[in-house]
């Protein structure tokens, strides 16, 4: 998905300037060029930096605010139910530029503090289940549907699966979770994109320090 996005930038722009280059009179040499440079660029950024640059880029140009408040609603979602449940947040990122700079390939990440055991019980498998899904219900509360949440996903899948219960049990658990954190953002959707907006007030952008995305936003 990464590395699809990025490639979609790369050929837009290659596509422009085989377009716009001509009728503008710009050497052909100079096309050529910036095709080099835009095919190279998009090598190093696969090779360096898994695809983020293209996510980076995006979030710089144009329309980018809306893409981080997308990324901000989702970490809120986990942030609020956390704190509701009395799980221990160790940190929250916003952006791509933020996750590069703490070396996570990723546009956004709530860091929670790890079980002390991989065997969990019941009781606290239900707290995480609702913790772990509270980003994509945020997100379907806010946007109507959800495009993050695969990680958070395959990580509750995976506690449930250490902890010994049938796979008939962890869904119907897991749904019932999701139910009680839909009831519960919803009530308190105000709260929630109050938090929103605190995340994306913290979240860097490549030549926007954090407090001018806050006037922007």
């Amino acid at each position: 998905m990464t590395q699809a996005f990025t490639a979609g930038i790369a050929v837009a722009v290659v596509s422009l300037v085989a377009v716009v280059g001509p009728v503008l009179g710009l050497s052909p040499w100079l096309i050529t060029l910036v095709v080099a440079l835009a095919l190279g660029s998009l090598t190093v950024d696969a090779a360096q930096f898994g695809g983020r640059g293209g996510h980076l880029l995006a979030e710089t140009l144009p329309g980018g605010l809306a893409r981080l408040r997308r990324i901000a609603v989702h970490e809120a979602g986990h942030v609020f139910v956390a704190k509701a449940e009395a799980l221990p947040v160790r940190q929250v990122l916003v952006g791509s530029l933020a996750c590069l700079r703490a070396g996570l390939s990723s546009g956004g990440i709530t860091v929670l503090e790890p079980p002390a055991h991989a065997k969990l019980s019941a009781v606290e498998l239900r707290r995480w289940s609702k913790v772990l899904q509270a980003g994509m219900v945020a997100e379907q509360l806010i946007y109507g549907e959800s495009e993050g949440g695969a990680d958070d996903r395959a990580l509750l899948g995976r506690l449930w699966g250490l902890s010994g219960f049938d796979a008939e049990t962890a869904q119907r658990e897991q749904r019932r979770a999701r139910r009680e954190v839909e009831q519960a953002l919803r009530a308190q959707q105000n709260e929630l994109e109050q938090e929103a907006l605190l995340l994306l007030q913290q979240a860097p952008r490549l030549g926007r320090p954090a407090a001018a995305i806050g006037a922007e936003a």
